[in-house]
């Protein structure tokens, strides 16, 4: 087995045992993410949905968070996320809006879905429009809302990302 091969097992083990671990410990799902740069782990997560009341709190979305405040940017270029399981359609977003250069997972969203977790239905719901899904959504305002893009693109000062 190649180097790069043997530190994806490595990170992706520890990934895994955070999983375990803090499931363990109680208040916590069955996942886990470590942010990696250069060959070191610059932040852990875990799956925090229930003990932080926060349904956004999935161990990659924690794990981007801290590695994003330890480094200091909004960017996590040059890193990589190794997560216990297929992230959800929500970590995935995230870890493509962090700019990671690249996502090692263990288990699938099957094998998510077989524990009861139901990322499947939200991967379902993307490709349908915004009327066709189960979440009855309503679209408002889009003229008020384009004009503040409007002036975003004319603030030369403006950070893109």
């Amino acid at each position: 087995m190649d180097r790069a091969a043997s530190d994806d097992e490595r990170f992706l083990r520890e990934a895994i045992r955070l999983s375990r671990d803090r499931m363990r410990a109680g208040g916590a799902g069955p996942f886990g993410a470590v942010v990696v740069r250069d060959g070191r782990i610059v932040a852990r997560g875990w799956n925090r949905v229930t003990s932080a009341n926060d349904p956004t709190a999935h161990a990659e979305v924690v794990a981007i968070r801290r590695a994003c405040t330890r480094l200091r940017s909004f960017s996590l270029a040059g890193c990589t996320l190794y997560a216990s399981c297929e992230p959800c359609p929500m970590c995935l977003g995230a870890a493509y809006w962090a700019r990671v250069d690249r996502l090692v997972f263990a288990a699938g969203r099957l094998d998510a879905a077989a524990a009861g977790f139901d990322d499947a239905r939200i991967y379902d719901e993307l490709p349908l429009a915004p009327g066709d899904r189960s979440l009855p959504t309503t679209q408002l305002l889009r003229e008020e809302a384009i004009a503040t893009f409007d002036a975003w693109l004319a603030d030369a000062d403006r950070v893109p990302y």
